[in-house]
């Protein structure tokens, strides 16, 4: 490893964001005798992470683009406060490089990538060239935006294709097109979706792998060129792009494959010259073959399960390589395998009417507890959940020392998890760690679509 160079402390970093990965954000800045600043909109008035926060600043109404999406007011609150650094979270602007510049415009450290990182691997075609570039396989695509011949492009390519939006995300702007006839009136629903949700209605084009795994690996780099890869995630336990439940490490994913997935993290993270942690995501074939999709330039959702599987805080990670500390490990630790981990999303949603949105008032809540069990949230009894943001109210974070024993352990968890007042998920995370495919580890991204299906043809056959 590099010997350090200049380094910062931080006295007081500022939380952009809300909910649960604030809280988890103040958490780890209080181990590290860092004070921290929450803040909130109207409407997040009563939630944990203001309470827990050292201090807190309310940035404006309800409404995301009048406060989480606020970069002035964000920026602001930071300085007013006497912040040295802003942690982005996840969602909202973490991902946005005019919010990773506006902060260090005004002085501040952001934790993560700079502003030219962000943008370089946030357009899906130009991180798809970079990839091409370094050397990690891609599907076959269009290698950039398509224009007035995406006709001729589809195909070369050859159907069934994807239609992805340049700076997608969350499945927006996404469509698979099976058929040429379909490819206009895919490429227009596509465009239309892109340009509501980011303002851009550039479009590119991918091979479709059929039952494909989603597997990522998450990455850590430091400013002196060292970079590491951890134990890889399935992510393909998913619904509308949405993820429900990963897990770590694959039960698909052998060893020899498992070390050309590192690598192949490493490669693209160098090439981009990156600090910070990130995720490199990949498409599985059932050939094992594998092929990159995308970067995400910021903390996962589903970080617990790596932290739990290398017995390391990420977001510590995160805070040391911006004070401009050197990594203080090597590949070998980051690879090593310590336990088996699974994260179930709890979301506040109704699995059995389409998994409609249930707003309200949890009138009790209690977690699971025990060995191996690690609840991250900011749910508390008599919380009321607004309706303006996702529905994510838990993380239940199960471990145990085989896939087994880890099942087993979700299953009992999830069983004694209680929370009245609104509709959740847990049911339908129940009915999954009961499926036959995915006790086998036969899953792929449509094993949820294809639950929900059966479930749907059963309900109506009993009518």
């Amino acid at each position: 490893m590099s010997a350090h160079l200049s380094t910062v402390s931080f006295q007081k970093v500022l939380i952009a964001n809300r909910g649960e990965i604030a809280l988890r954000v103040i958490r780890t800045l209080k181990e590290m005798g860092i004070r921290s600043v929450a803040v909130y909109s109207e409407a997040d008035r009563n939630s944990l992470h203001v309470r827990m926060a050292d201090e807190s600043v309310c940035i404006g109404p309800a409404s995301s683009s009048q406060s989480y999406l606020n970069i002035d007011a964000i920026v602001t609150a930071a300085k007013i406060t006497g912040a040295d650094a802003v942690h982005p979270g996840y969602g909202f602007l973490s991902e946005n490089a005019d919010f990773a510049a506006a902060v260090a415009k005004a002085g501040l450290v952001f934790i993560g990538p700079d502003a030219a990182s962000i943008s370089m691997l946030g357009v899906k075609s130009t991180a798809r060239a970079l990839a091409v570039k370094a050397g990690v396989p891609v599907t076959p695509g269009s290698n950039g935006v398509v224009g007035k011949n995406y006709r001729t492009v589809a195909r070369q390519i050859g159907f069934p294709i994807m239609i992805k939006a340049a700076l997608g995300g969350g499945g927006k702007g996404m469509r698979a097109c099976l058929k040429e006839e379909d490819l206009d009136r895919m490429l227009k629903t596509a465009q239309a979706e892109a340009r509501a949700n980011f303002g851009d209605e550039r479009m590119y084009f991918e091979k479709l792998v059929l039952n494909p795994r989603h597997i990522e690996v998450q990455v850590a780099a430091d400013n002196y060129g060292n970079v590491v890869a951890f134990t890889e995630r399935d992510c393909s336990l998913q619904r509308r792009h949405q993820k429900l439940v990963e897990e770590s490490p694959s039960p698909f994913v052998d060893g020899a494959t498992r070390k050309k997935l590192q690598e192949a993290a490493c490669k693209l993270i160098l090439a981009a010259h990156y600090h910070g942690v990130g995720t490199v995501e990949f498409l599985m074939a059932p050939t094992r073959e594998f092929y990159f999709m995308e970067v995400n330039t910021r903390l996962q959702v589903e970080h617990p399960v790596t932290e739990e599987v290398c017995g390391r805080d990420l977001v510590k990670m995160q805070i040391q390589i911006a004070q401009g500390q050197a990594l203080d490990l090597t590949q070998k630790e980051a690879a090593a395998i310590h336990c088996h981990a699974i994260e179930h999303r709890i979301n506040a949603e109704d699995s059995e009417h389409n998994f409609a949105p249930c707003p309200g008032t949890v009138e009790e809540w209690i977690p699971a507890g025990g060995l191996g069990v690690r609840v991250d949230s900011h749910m508390y009894s008599g919380y009321t959940i607004p309706s303006y943001y996702d529905s994510l109210i838990a993380k239940l974070i199960v471990t145990a020392p085989d896939r087994e024993h880890l099942l087993a352990r979700s299953r009992r968890c999830l069983d004694e998890f209680v929370i009245e007042g609104v509709k959740t998920t847990i049911p339908f995370h129940r009915k999954i760690v009961n499926n036959a495919d995915f006790i086998q580890g036969n899953t792929d991204t449509g094993l949820i679509e294809r639950m929900v299906a059966l479930e749907k043809k059963q309900h109506e056959s009993e009518r």
